[in-house]
């Protein structure tokens, strides 16, 4: 059965109401589906097969320590400040954090050492990361949350980031969406106010034919007009790009981007790009997942002049132009 797919110029034309804003992380299954996808994306094909197999092994310990973890929920008070000044409702830039991050942290560690076979430098890693003082650990958070690339230790950050990303995570999987303000800066989570790694356009039931851009830090998924650039909210400049051979034709190369699974939306208006996923030609897309797996076509958009819009929590780059 071939799924219903909404095209952009329908999707304006609908009642907006009609069609869910967000979609809430489901706390049963949010970094179980991550981990399940990671290891089907890590064959033999793929140069990051053995990065991707450990990420799998510590989204796998996100569903564990989730499971057991419950943060402080912002009180009536915050939710409806927040709400009168369009703003996040638990934002992550904020020094409200807490230890508990820190807490989840070296539980994800010790269920990284359980899960055995450790390489040499995973060994090191762990070992440094448990001797960081509280304020090391804040600080480098802070780096993370802030896109201060800088500042972040490229190996350690990932792990800082999955424990940020069950804190967040399980905030966001308790706040009721009526709830959520709507905001006025584009591309920016309505929950955490972080950014999005990537976006899906999903099948089945009230989200069928629609597409959502996943938050990088909370999971939430936020409703985004296809067609329209994630970052800056622009139509104009919009193209989509996809993985092909340099020896095929320019008709050859149209038709794969037209039924890939995964391809690359770039911007004219910003310069930037993120990924899109579409469900109906893989169901298990999962858009954190198949980012990270898909460092060639990152590649490929790098030589063509555009730049991520942000990157994956689990893969920094050691240094931006701007911080040069």
């Amino acid at each position: 059965m071939v799924q219903r797919i909404v095209e952009a110029a329908r999707i304006e034309s609908l009642d907006p109401s009609a069609i869910p804003r967000l979609r809430m992380p489901e706390r049963a299954t949010v970094f179980a589906a991550r981990a399940a996808r990671l290891l089907q994306l890590a064959d033999a094909s793929n140069p990051i097969a053995g990065y991707l197999r450990l990420m799998a092994a510590l989204a796998d310990a996100q569903q564990r320590v989730l499971a057991q973890f419950t943060a402080p929920m912002p009180s009536r008070e915050s939710i409806e400040l927040n709400q009168r000044h369009s703003m996040p409702i638990v934002p992550a830039l904020t020094d409200s954090r807490g230890p508990a991050w820190r807490d989840v942290l070296f539980m994800l560690l010790d269920s990284i050492e359980a899960a055995g076979a450790l390489t040499p430098a995973l060994v090191q890693l762990v070992a440094r990361l448990r001797a960081l003082d509280a304020h090391t650990l804040d600080n480098q958070a802070d780096a993370v949350l802030a896109l201060r690339f800088a500042e972040i230790d490229p190996a350690a950050a990932p792990f800082i980031a999955a424990a940020l990303q069950v804190v967040w995570t399980d905030l966001a999987s308790r706040i009721d969406a009526k709830d959520v303000p709507y905001l006025d800066a584009p591309g920016v989570c309505p929950v955490c106010g972080s950014v999005p790694v990537a976006s899906i356009v999903r099948v089945g039931g009230a989200y069928d034919g629609y597409r959502y851009a996943q938050c990088g830090l909370c999971a939430t998924e936020l409703h985004v007009v296809r067609a329209k650039c994630t970052n800056c909210d622009s139509t104009k400049g919009v193209a989509y790009h996809a993985m092909g051979s340099g020896d095929e034709s320019e008709e050859e190369k149209a038709a794969k981007a037209k039924s890939a699974p995964l391809k690359a939306e770039s911007c004219d208006e910003c310069g930037t790009y993120r990924k899109i996923g579409y469900q109906d030609k893989a169901y298990d897309f999962e858009p954190y997942a198949d980012d990270l797996a898909s460092l060639t076509l990152d590649l490929l958009m790098g030589d063509a002049g555009y730049r991520r819009a942000a990157p994956n929590p689990w893969l920094w780059p050691e240094q931006t132009e701007e911080d040069r």
